[in-house]
């Protein structure tokens, strides 16, 4: 049983989820004289559906796939104008840089000091988190990652203290999401859940929110991808990806986000979409080790199931194709030269690679990425 694991669980102190929930953080705001808002242009127009009261400072110009120069320009932005009060509204790099800047803005710590888990030594705003897509789910858990600019790793950092005070999940700021991006976001919710589901370090609690999860992303994503104002099932995948984030936090991801992670930082690929590219390839690698599990899974897609890894791949791979997603490496730019050092980049990612639970060699991290080329 993994529940013989002892976990601990950390979600916002308070969440709000519906249609035109979004004006909540207004209210929740009450008092609050000096608000940050960070977002990105795209979505910078919704910062007036919140009602922020007392005077508010918007910085929109967070980059996806955050480096620490990016962090730099939030927290001199911060520092400058020292917020009571902090929103991040936005996909999961806006929700991350949030955390961030809500707990280092006075300068006390430096990113390199608190670098890996429990080293932030305490919150300087209130924190609320407004995602725009449905995807990363960072709102529900207590991570961030930031891209070391010289190495172009990426850089963890864990801590309750970034904890949120409010999440919002108002479906209505997805609405304007393009198909393909909501596709690729959708299959990034759903590896959240499967990666936690067929891990080595998985636990029966946390299989019950990747089981929802899951579910939901079977229910729902199609739906989302062919009408982008179906409120139901805008609501589905926002759940389904905060369910995600709540897998992210005791358990965590696995193999198929290390592989990802040299596609954002080295092609530059939306994180959400590197994720989709490597999902089939890693789901079928990893069936051997978790049949059971992976049955599971094509079940709730509502694919046929099958023992046969092959047929695993292809079955999934047609699955994400089929709801747009360009799902071939070599279409993005990608050459065969770049494959063997990104998994040499990926294999070294001990932090994820250990709770896969197949072990996989340099070599099978190449095929893999052969595999989606």
């Amino acid at each position: 049983m993994s529940m013989d694991r002892a976990i601990t669980l950390h979600q916002p102190a308070r969440l709000e989820i519906g249609a035109g929930s979004a004006a909540t953080v207004g209210q929740w705001a009450i008092g609050a004289e000096r608000t940050l808002v960070l977002t990105s242009g795209s979505v910078a127009g919704h910062v007036d559906r919140l009602g922020l009261p007392g005077q508010v400072r918007v910085f929109d110009t967070v980059p996806p796939e955050p480096d620490d120069k990016a962090l730099a320009t939030a927290l001199t932005a911060a520092a400058e104008f020292k917020p009571d009060t902090i929103i991040g509204l936005g996909g999961g790099s806006v929700m991350d840089i949030a955390k961030l800047v809500a707990c280092l803005w006075d300068g006390a710590q430096a990113l390199i000091d608190v670098v890996g888990p429990d080293k932030i030594m305490r919150r300087l705003s209130r924190l609320a988190q407004v995602p725009t897509t449905a995807g990363t789910g960072s709102e529900a858990g207590i991570r961030a990652l930031v891209t070391n600019s010289a190495t172009s790793a990426k850089m963890a950092i864990e801590s309750p203290h970034m904890r949120a005070d409010l999440a919002v999940l108002d479906p209505e700021l997805t609405y304007s999401v393009p198909p393909a991006v909501t596709a690729a976001t959708g299959v990034d919710a759903m590896a959240h859940c499967v990666e936690a589901f067929t891990s080595l370090r998985a636990h029966d609690m946390i299989d019950g929110y990747a089981r929802m999860g899951i579910g939901l992303v079977g229910r729902y994503l199609r739906r989302a991808v062919e009408n982008g104002r179906d409120t139901e099932a805008r609501n589905g995948m926002m759940l389904a990806s905060y369910y995600g984030g709540i897998c992210l936090g005791p358990v965590n991801t696995a193999a198929g986000h290390a592989l990802a992670y040299p596609l954002g930082t080295r092609l530059h690929l939306p994180h959400g979409l590197a994720n989709a590219i490597i999902f089939p390839h890693v789901l079928a690698f990893n069936a051997p080790a978790r049949p059971e599990k992976t049955a599971e899974v094509m079940s709730a897609l509502g694919l046929e199931v099958t023992p046969d890894s092959d047929q695993v791949a292809k079955r999934t791979y047609d699955f994400c194709a089929s709801l747009g997603i360009e799902m071939q490496l070599s279409r993005h730019g990608a050459t065969h030269d770049s494959l063997a050092g990104w998994a040499k980049e990926a294999h070294a990612i001990r932090r994820l690679m250990d709770n896969n639970p197949r072990d996989m060699s340099v070599d099978d991290v190449r095929n893999i990425f052969a595999a989606a080329f």
